[in-house]
């Protein structure tokens, strides 16, 4: 029973509306990746629903080695890994708390997503030339994914009391940051494909 004194933790709602719902934009996109590999695999000559263009397409990525960098397509890995934030939203809406060592597994899992999406950037534009829209799709969701849990922990000590003020500073720039990141992605294709030109 909760006493009067006893303190009172108030639910990160924002913070649990946002992981529920990039991790289940990511799944989504991961999903229909999964189709489309199971669609190439039955017939290698299929003209793929996100195929629109020689640059805007998912096929080439899809039956490129990098799309199966484990021995297993990459989407597998989304559809498994996007349920994570997913059930962590889900859990701090209903009022369930993590402790230290969860947040820092946690973290590690989307700073590991984060790294591996920036790999499959640089190939997707420096050695297959295509920009796949499904991709894409699970690269705006795991950006954002980083920077705000990223911040989120530091703020709340979970990787050292002394970056709490570092966090802090950090946590107002999310939006600007994420932008940026956004904005890079987008030059680096615009320089190395030419993309606004080939839409």
């Amino acid at each position: 029973m909760t006493t009067p004194d006893a303190p009172r933790h108030s639910r990160p709602i924002s913070f649990a509306i946002f992981l529920a719902i990039a991790g289940a934009v990511g799944w989504w996109a991961a999903f229909n990746l999964t189709v489309s590999k199971i669609e190439v695999l039955e017939n290698p000559s299929v003209d793929l629903a996100c195929d629109f263009s020689v640059l805007v397409q998912c096929g080439t990525n899809l039956t490129a080695w990098q799309g199966a960098v484990f021995g297993f397509p990459n989407p597998l890995l989304g559809m498994g890994g996007f349920v994570a934030p997913i059930a962590v939203g889900v859990g701090l809406l209903a009022g369930a708390r993590f402790a230290r060592w969860f947040w820092i597994a946690f973290n590690v899992g989307i700073v590991g997503a984060f790294a591996f999406v920036i790999w499959l950037i640089s190939q997707s534009l420096y050695s297959l030339g295509t920009l796949c829209p499904w991709c894409m799709v699970v690269w705006v969701a795991t950006i954002p994914l980083f920077w705000v849990v990223t911040t989120r922990n530091l703020v709340e000590g979970v990787l050292g009391s002394s970056l709490v003020g570092f966090g802090a500073a950090l946590r107002s720039w999310v939006v600007p940051i994420t932008i940026v990141s956004y904005a890079v992605v987008v030059l680096l294709a615009q320089l190395q494909l030419n993309a606004l030109a080939r839409l």
